[in-house]
């Protein structure tokens, strides 16, 4: 079973044993609470009925008047600073609930507006995020450079470890702020602050609904609408650290295969190609220049490695990035003498002669590639190369 096959179910497994482990702590933590408060509800419900003699049809009547009076207190709702919150909690999938389009010709255009807006801004934030952390790895190189560090290149557990900390630290802003404005508490407002920056929007915290903010408050206004955008960012950036990586790992090993695939297809016509030409007892000399033509050459071979690195100095392996844009520094230094040894190879079975030109002298003893990757079976054809090259 391949690879992608195999970490799609393990991600699926996974994903329901979550799901199966929170509805249990859930049910753990909120049941007992939830049967507690609808019989404090329900008892205070009676009381009301009896105190002012209402019947159970104007009971509901009252009811529905005070649900749809809720939104209302907050003040209006559907002015410009109250559409253009409404519109950040659309196209950023928060949604919240405190409001909603009420007519029918609002709720076609949320749904147009939700159709384009939601794709454009995950396009924004996955943008914004990936240059703020290019950025970050660029201030933080400089600051590894400018301490003297002998090692300033920027590692991904660098990289996830500032990113941990700016999301931690925004939170943190955000629930001082909106603790002191709303007066909520603390712990509650940082709840607030990660419910919203998540996008998760229960709506059972919302901020701008008291005292007429969005009308008599236009510095909260600003502020909250500056928080809520610039804190998705700060989440973005770090979710394209961490998360990205792994959602692109199934089309990385796809396109692997298909190279390895393609090598092998190659390299086996290279093989048929050398076998027709050893029993018509012709000499075919192995082809350098590449290209893919008969005998396949160094090209195929090393092209099957150019995800590996090596610090030998007789071979000159480059990275797969490299590699892509410079297949021709992949030919080895001393090419010459390696297509001696190749060619001694096949003719005979015995060892190539060190010389100081093709003498390897990144390990004294010489050992084969072997279990590095399923895709190096086809080393096999070339022996004077398995001798030559160190084991990775």
């Amino acid at each position: 079973m391949k690879r992608q096959n195999v970490r799609t179910l393990a991600l699926i497994m996974c994903t329901f044993t979550y799901l199966l482990v929170g509805a249990a702590v859930f049910d753990a933590l909120e049941s007992e609470e939830e049967t507690a408060e609808r019989r404090r509800l329900e008892a205070k419900s009676q009381e009301l009925k009896s105190k002012y003699n209402l019947s159970a049809e104007s009971y509901r009547e009252l009811e529905w008047v005070v649900l749809k009076l809720k939104p209302h207190k907050a003040g209006v709702q559907w002015k410009f600073a109250g559409s253009f919150y409404f519109a950040i909690t659309v196209i950023t999938t928060i949604g919240y609930g405190h409001a909603a389009p009420s007519t029918d010709g609002g709720k076609v255009f949320c749904m147009v507006y939700a159709l384009l807006g939601i794709p454009l801004t995950l396009v924004m934030f996955q943008s914004l995020g990936e240059r703020i952390n290019t950025f970050v790895r660029y201030l933080l190189h400089r600051i590894k450079k400018c301490l003297g560090m002998r090692r300033a290149e920027v590692s991904m557990a660098n990289m996830v470890t500032i990113g941990f900390f700016s999301c931690i630290s925004t939170l943190c802003i955000g629930a001082a702020a909106f603790s002191y404005y709303e007066h909520w508490s603390f712990f509650h407002a940082y709840y607030y602050c990660f419910i919203t920056l998540t996008t998760i929007g229960f709506g059972d915290y919302v901020a701008l609904q008291k005292d007429e903010a969005l009308q008599n408050k236009p510095q909260y206004v600003a502020f909250s609408f500056v928080y809520i955008l610039t804190g998705l960012t700060v989440i973005g950036a770090f979710l394209n650290l961490v998360v990205l990586r792994f959602m692109t790992m199934n089309a990385e090993d796809e396109k692997r295969d298909a190279e390895h695939r393609a090598l092998l297809t190659r390299n086996g016509q290279a093989s048929s190609i050398h076998a027709a030409d050893t029993t018509t007892a012709t000499p075919a000399p192995v082809a350098v220049g590449g290209g893919g033509g008969g005998g396949g050459g160094f090209r195929n071979v090393y092209a099957e490695v150019l995800h590996f690195q090596s610090m030998c100095s007789c071979l000159w392996y480059k990275s797969r990035e490299k590699l892509q844009y410079s297949i021709p520094m992949i030919i080895p230094r001393d090419l010459s003498t390696s297509d001696t040894c190749v060619e001694q190879s096949h003719s005979s079975p015995g060892p190539c002669p060190e010389t100081p030109s093709n003498r390897c002298f990144c390990n004294a003893r010489r050992s084969a590639i072997s279990s590095v990757s399923t895709g190096l079976h086809s080393l096999a054809a070339f022996q004077g190369l398995r001798k030559r090259r160190s084991s990775v």
